[in-house]
């Protein structure tokens, strides 16, 4: 077989037996790209009781799922997923493996492409095939864009955040192969599970939100991140924030939308108090509609939105959280 018709791997994410839907957008794009090579879209699937997810891998655009299904594999744990898709890896030889940008993927990727000697680019924004049939990996990088390939060395791999690719339309009429993955799925590694703690999210997850709210240093302190908290709740809009805000300690790194944090595509996004570096800007490519507050009309946050206010973000919020509730005032008395 010829290298360039080799699978296309995606390798799956799953919680609780649910697929996160970066799997199922990574299997989309792997879609498109398997078809500019004459390829297969191929999916690693590990858990226990996750084989009912293969009927949407399928109806996503893969070809065939390898299901290592058992209670060992439960809980995702970095030794033994790095052994099973390696042996795997070395056994199918995919000429592309995909991951998402998640807790698991960014600890898994860097291991398995260790382990296979080949290169990794984390953090893609866009995939493409170029004239030569190789991957192009582009990220964001020195106020622009780059491309990455990797044309030597198989397979090429890339991570890619939730949120970059949009869902695939489900197709119901798709089928194809399942492949167990036989045993044993256990490892003598560095690391044992002793307990696994599932944290709730606060607030609005910024996944899920038709409305984000993402706030910058202009907020000026602690005092300023409660307006942009209070006005969050009061739209029902999910709370983000830019690199700084994180630095200064007023919000949690698992709230920073960007090039190494979340990417987000709501209905309607709010930047408040942020310049609009490309980190950031990345983020929240998928956004419908964009409006910015800053107090720097020449800011470059005014040349990415749709929408922008000139004026202090802290006098400007002050404003409209008192014009929400009394509008919230007058619905309720009528």
């Amino acid at each position: 077989m010829a290298d360039n018709t080799n699978p296309i791997w995606v390798i799956a994410d799953q919680e609780s037996c649910s697929l996160l839907p970066v799997t199922s957008q990574l299997v989309g794009k792997a879609r498109s790209l398997a078809d500019a090579l004459g390829a297969d879209v191929e999916v690693v699937l590990l858990g226990d009781g996750v084989e009912a997810q293969a009927p949407t891998l399928f109806g996503s655009g893969a070809d065939r799922v390898y299901l290592g299904n058992a209670p060992e594999l439960a809980n995702y744990h970095p030794d033994v997923y790095t052994e099973l898709i390696v042996g795997l890896a070395e056994a199918c030889k995919p000429q592309i493996v995909l991951l998402g940008s998640t807790s698991m993927g960014r600890e898994l990727a860097p291991l398995v492409a260790a382990r296979l000697e080949t290169g990794l680019t984390a953090h893609c924004i866009d995939l493409d095939i170029n004239a030569d049939h190789v991957m192009e990996q582009i990220i964001p990088a020195y106020g622009g864009e780059i491309t990455i390939v990797c044309p030597e060395r198989k397979p090429q791999m890339a991570t890619v955040a939730q949120g970059v690719f949009p869902l695939p339309a489900h197709d119901e009429g798709r089928s194809g192969e399942i492949v167990p993955i036989s045993g044993p799925f256990t490892h003598k590694g560095r690391i044992e599970i002793l307990e696994v703690v599932i944290e709730e999210p606060k607030g609005i997850p910024l996944d899920s939100a038709t409305c984000v709210l993402a706030g910058g240093v202009g907020a000026g302190d602690s005092d300023g991140w409660d307006l942009m908290a209070q006005l969050s709740k009061e739209l029902g809009a999910g709370l983000g924030c830019t690199r700084p805000v994180v630095d200064e300690g007023w919000a949690e790194l698992e709230t920073m939308i960007g090039q190494s944090g979340k990417m987000v595509s709501p209905e309607t996004y709010l930047g408040i108090g942020l310049s609009g570096e490309q980190q950031h800007m990345v983020g929240i490519s998928g956004a419908k509609t964009m409006i910015a507050i800053n107090n720097d009309k020449k800011s470059p946050i005014f040349n990415q939105v749709d929408f922008g206010v000139v004026d202090d973000c802290r006098e400007f919020l002050l404003v409209l959280l008192e014009k929400i509730r009394e509008y919230r005032e007058k619905q309720v008395s009528c």
